[in-house]
């Protein structure tokens, strides 16, 4: 339990430490969004515009009202709008890429990382990242598919059984352990993530092994942190739909994008942390200590007498 405490008081007091990387990417997140979704705006401002039914969107959530305002001719082919939205999270996928190597290495670095110093740690790793962020896509695309798969299969044979309550309860440990599974390859990528950083490992596939060694040897006590981190992150979340529900009245725009958007940069805190305790991690457990190497005098030979003294 020690460890485990260890490891999510060191992850936190590094983002808390760092806490202008959480601002950074909060204000790309939203600068990136505002893109992605101008056309989706520009879509339905040429209906909503123009009729009363506007109204029931504005007072209010309507689902009906938004599957309809889809579904006429004049508001266009969806694509238009869900192209750019994909372009945007894209986009959004790769900044993190270029940018999270200087993350790691202000997280373990002892004082506050110079810009130059982050913008130099983001351009040495990004071909380094990319290729991990492709085998990373390629292990948990097909681990994904392999679960998924198994658990419907589960589910058929429980839905065959006469007990009633045996689907859910299946159902519901299926997808417990899917997700537990899932949290055990994250782990293993964002190790192999501050590896290549930290070590300035270039041989990526190294780090990748790495990675998965210390997530074996380590599986209890990483997964502990990072549950208790999406545990938060739940909380947060809850919390902040509760609140908006609570507080925020269905026609106050306003109150609904300030809510939003403190949600959303309260959510980005337990990411952080997770990369906060991969690094913390690294730093107990990967770091390769460098032995300080003292010099070995050499003999001196005695001294030979004079030939006066022969």
């Amino acid at each position: 339990m020690s460890e485990n405490k260890g490891l999510l008081s060191g992850g936190l007091g590094m983002v808390l430490r760092n806490k202008r990387y959480i601002v950074w990417f909060y204000v790309l997140n939203i600068f990136l969004g505002l893109f992605g979704t101008v056309a989706f705006v520009n879509q339905a401002g040429t209906i909503l515009d123009r009729s009363l039914e506007s109204e029931r969107l504005l007072h209010g959530f309507s689902f009906g009202t938004l599957i309809e305002m889809v579904a006429r001719p004049e508001f266009g082919p969806t694509i238009a709008s869900r192209g750019p939205a994909l372009f945007f999270a894209l986009l959004f996928m790769v900044a993190t890429a270029l940018f999270l190597p200087g993350v790691f290495q202000g997280y373990a670095s002892t004082y506050r990382l110079p810009r130059e110093d982050f913008f130099r740690a983001c351009g040495r790793n990004l071909w380094r990242y990319i290729r991990l962020m492709i085998v990373a896509g390629i292990v948990m695309i097909v681990a994904t598919i392999v679960l998924f798969g198994i658990h419907g299969a589960v589910e058929k044979k429980a839905a065959e059984s006469t007990n009633e309550l045996l689907l859910p309860e299946v159902r519901l440990v299926g997808l417990a352990l899917i997700f537990l599974i899932m949290a055990a390859f994250r782990i293993w990528f964002d190790l192999a993530e501050a590896d290549i950083v930290l070590s300035d490992q270039r041989a990526v596939r190294k780090s990748i092994w790495a990675g998965l060694r210390h997530m074996l040897r380590s599986l209890i006590r990483l997964l502990a942190s990072y549950v208790v981190t999406t545990i938060v992150a739940a909380v947060v979340l809850v919390g902040g739909l509760w609140a908006w529900i609570r507080f925020v009245a269905p026609e106050s725009v306003l109150g609904a994008f300030v809510i939003s958007q403190l949600i959303l940069l309260f959510l980005l805190i337990p990411r952080f942390w997770q990369r906060g305790v991969a690094a913390t991690y690294w730093q107990q457990n990967m770091l390769v200590p460098v032995v300080a190497v003292s010099p070995v005098p050499l003999p001196v030979a005695p001294a030979s007498p004079a030939i006066g003294e022969v």
